[in-house]
């Protein structure tokens, strides 16, 4: 068997909210088989496991988007080497948008990203998603955590229960809940941290993506977020995942959704 070209772009992948950075595993696995070589940190405040996250989620209060992407972008420039391609899901997509954004990354896959700063849509099943954190202002400076039933809409509205469930146990973590209140007020904040400039045209190739069926960030949400970078003249494209939710990364359909990411990289020559 002829072994896989070794890339010289290191591979970061960024999860969002309420999953463990460790579900990651099984994409690592196979972009290490295509010769990347791959990381998953997790957020700042994160524990090294899902118990141990869930052990002590007060580690996590207060962690906003500002102090995350700069928690990646420090351990990117900490390492000698090609610039990483960033993979992110969720609050990863918008966290791999800055990181691109402000030069720290060659390329970036942004998998049914957080909506950037000037996103106007707001569906019915995105403020569901985010009222179990953004019903109660306290929860501005603490974590909370997914139930079964909140997980079963906000990420496997597509899956059985048992499937549904099953993720759910394994793979949630509490989440911080201040980037989703960050992100609810972008568009009245001028200092907004959810700010991305999508009109800067010299900066590395951009794969936004998006389920059709995501209850979290909606296909519109994300369409439209294509739409502000179409204005500009950065190298951006999109893709549509039919019938998938917003579990897409970690559900037993992962891997087509990696492949669609991989492609996509050895299209853009990474």
């Amino acid at each position: 068997m002829t072994s896989p070209t070794a890339k010289t772009n290191p591979v970061i992948f960024i999860h969002g909210l309420w999953i463990h950075s460790s579900a990651w595993q099984p994409w690592e696995d196979l972009f290490v088989e295509r010769g990347y070589v791959t990381s998953a940190p997790g957020w700042p405040g994160d524990g090294g496991t899902v118990a141990a996250t869930r052990d002590n989620p007060d580690a996590l209060d207060n962690v906003g988007i500002a102090q995350i992407v700069e928690h990646y972008a420090d351990l990117i420039t900490a390492v000698d080497g090609d610039k990483p391609v960033i993979v992110g899901h969720s609050f990863g997509g918008l966290i791999a948008q800055e990181l691109l954004a402000t030069g720290h990354a060659a390329a970036a896959v942004a998998i049914d990203p957080a909506p950037i700063k000037g996103v106007k849509a707001l569906p019915f099943s995105q403020l569901r998603s985010g009222f179990p954190v953004l019903g109660n202002p306290a929860n501005r400076h603490r974590t909370v955590s997914l139930t079964d039933t909140q997980f079963k809409y906000s990420f496997g509205n597509t899956l059985t229960e048992e499937e549904s469930n099953d993720l759910h146990a394994r793979w949630t973590i509490p989440g911080p809940g201040l980037p989703l209140f960050e992100d609810a007020a972008a568009n009245f904040s001028k200092h907004s941290p959810a700010k991305v400039d999508t009109h800067l045209a010299d900066r590395g190739p951009l794969l936004l993506t998006s389920g059709t069926e995501d209850h979290t960030v909606p296909l519109k949400v994300t369409k439209e977020v294509f739409g502000l970078y179409a204005k500009g003249e950065s190298d951006t494209e999109f893709h549509e995942f039919e019938g998938r939710g917003h579990s897409l990364t970690i559900d037993s359909g992962w891997r087509d959704v990696a492949e669609v990411a991989l492609t996509w990289l050895g299209k853009k020559g990474f």
